[in-house]
């Protein structure tokens, strides 16, 4: 059997009211509450209500067996002072059925025979119950008592108390006699009884539920008032605290609320100031390193220039004495860009650029490098892709990312695709080199980190690119994003909006690389271009 759907707006109530009663503590307090103090006033009632009718109707029953017993004398007194050479048995018998059932509100009586039925006047024969009628024809002595229905002939009927017994006749004929009770005033006894204790019942949930919600407002309120504070510290306003009154539980808790605030205070605000003292000291030393390097770089160059005069030893070290000179300015730009950044100075100056053009001379700038290490660069693109950014910024993203590619990618190819839409536009490095765990996604981006600390590096830089890449994509109001594998590669999306004022919620590349390493709408149209670096040998160039 296929199983039913449940409709949609169904699961959406359900899925609201889930909602509702796990977001609200009060709730769930008091309609527990009122959800057992309903229960127990159902069943204590229901308890209460049947012991009480149990009573009554027990009552019943022995008053209308007392009075249908002297009753059942008296007419077995007269039956046996009639004369039934004068008068007939079934004439007698239906003269007794309406003197002794002839006082209305009392009891009414059915004497039933073989030829006829004698009955009180209005009362109906179907009153009695046919149980009642079974017991008596398998004991005839003594007197049965069960509950019925008393019927009237003008239609209506009310509940009642039947009794049962039998007429001796002076030839020793038994004849069934019935006595009826009406139950009218114990009915609505239990009637009002009933309306009484439900009434009860509805106002003891009313104070019940008043009562839950002033004691819940005793415990939330001060909770609520927690959360608040808690989120204004949370929010930076270290000074807010929460007022002690008392010295119950609320009060121990405002007290350690107001300690962890304080503590929290204490331990942010030296944190503040190592910080700031550090990206001083950063800046400070940065800046003051500037003249003496510039100095060293003027004279480097003069010795550079004027190598092929030097012995192969002393030219060999004027090289390194170059190089080095070259990432040490490198590191100096870097650690004087994140101070930059640190200090909130960091300036955006968007124009309107084409990402493809920009690539591709990035890629030529690293062609030198690329042939040095034999590596093949592969771009794919579609012309033009245009996006509002700072091209200096973006720039330097690009090469910081080609170079940590050249630097993982083991020799093997590395593929750059640029693609766009209407809201964003974005580029993909992709290495086929020593990769790094799922796990260091996002430590990559950490300042000076390195996935192996043992393994050499293979082009120089600061450990500091990745990291100022990830703060130019964030001055962009993009994404950079990292994924990788080990022994298969790693891949960097830079993701931009096409506009300043745009809001990122997609990317137009997949993060995580596809078999062919082309973006789809450049696969589809076919427009994709390859730029390629390839390798050789130095003995070649």
């Amino acid at each position: 059997m296929p199983a039913t759907s449940v409709p949609w707006k169904d699961q959406l109530f359900v899925r609201t009211l889930v909602a509702v009663w796990r977001s609200s503590l009060p709730l769930r307090v008091i309609a527990s509450t009122l959800i057992a103090s309903v229960a127990v006033v159902l069943l204590g009632g229901q308890f209460f209500l049947n012991r009480a009718r149990s009573g009554i109707v027990d009552a019943k029953k022995q008053a209308s067996v007392v009075e249908a017993s002297t009753a059942l004398q008296r007419m077995q007194t007269q039956l046996d002072d009639t004369d039934l050479r004068t008068e007939s048995l079934l004439e007698r018998l239906g003269q007794l059925a309406d003197e002794v059932g002839s006082q209305p509100g009392q009891f009414s009586v059915i004497i039933e025979t073989a030829a006829s039925i004698y009955m009180s006047r209005g009362i109906m024969a179907t009153s009695v119950p046919q149980t009642l009628r079974d017991e008596m024809s398998e004991d005839p002595q003594g007197l049965y008592v069960t509950l019925a229905e008393v019927r009237y002939d003008d239609g209506t009927s009310e509940p009642g108390v039947a009794v049962g017994g039998h007429l001796v006749a002076p030839s020793g004929q038994l004849t069934p006699v019935y006595f009826l009770f009406p139950a009218y005033t114990e009915s609505q006894m239990l009637q009002v009884l009933r309306r009484a204790l439900w009434l009860t019942g509805a106002l003891l949930l009313l104070a019940l539920a008043v009562i839950s919600f002033t004691v819940m407002r005793q415990v939330t309120v001060p909770l609520r008032v927690a959360r608040d504070v808690a989120g204004r510290i949370a929010g930076g306003d270290l000074d807010k605290r929460m007022q002690v009154r008392g010295t119950d539980e609320m009060a121990s808790l405002a007290t350690s609320m107001n300690n962890m605030a304080a503590e929290l205070q204490r331990q942010i605000s030296q944190l503040e100031d190592l910080s700031r003292v550090q990206r001083q000291f950063v800046s400070d030393v940065s800046h003051e390193l500037r003249t003496p390097l510039t100095t060293m770089r003027m004279a480097t160059e003069v010795l550079h220039e004027s190598r092929d005069e030097f012995s192969p030893d002393l030219e060999r070290s004027v090289e390194l004495l170059h190089d080095q000179e070259e990432r040490f300015e490198s590191m100096l730009t870097d650690l004087l860009e994140i101070s930059r950044f640190d200090a909130g100075a960091a300036v955006l100056t968007a124009d309107e650029i084409d990402l493809v053009a920009l690539v591709e001379a990035e890629v030529a700038a690293q062609q030198a490098v690329a042939r040095r290490l034999g590596t093949e660069i592969r771009v794919h693109h579609q012309r033009p892709v245009l996006v509002e950014a700072d091209a200096r910024r973006i720039q330097r993203i690009v090469r910081n990312l080609l170079s940590n590619a050249l630097g993982h990618g083991e020799h093997r190819p590395i593929d750059i695709t640029v693609a766009g839409d209407a809201e964003a536009v974005a580029v993909t490095v992709r290495d086929h080199g020593v990769g790094f765990a799922p796990s260091q996604s996002e430590q990559v981006f950490r300042r000076f980190w390195r996935a192996d600390a043992s393994r050499n590096r293979i082009v120089g830089g600061s450990g500091l690119g990745l990291a100022i890449s990830l703060e130019d994509a964030r001055l962009h109001h993009g994404w950079l994003q990292a994924w990788g594998r080990p022994g298969r590669g790693a891949q960097f999306r830079l993701t931009l909006p096409r506009t300043q004022r745009a809001v990122l919620d997609h990317s137009p590349l997949p993060l995580v690389p596809t078999d062919s390493n082309l973006a789809p709408d450049a696969a589809a149209s076919g427009a994709a271009k390859a730029i390629t670096v390839a390798g050789a040998s130095e003995g070649e160039l």
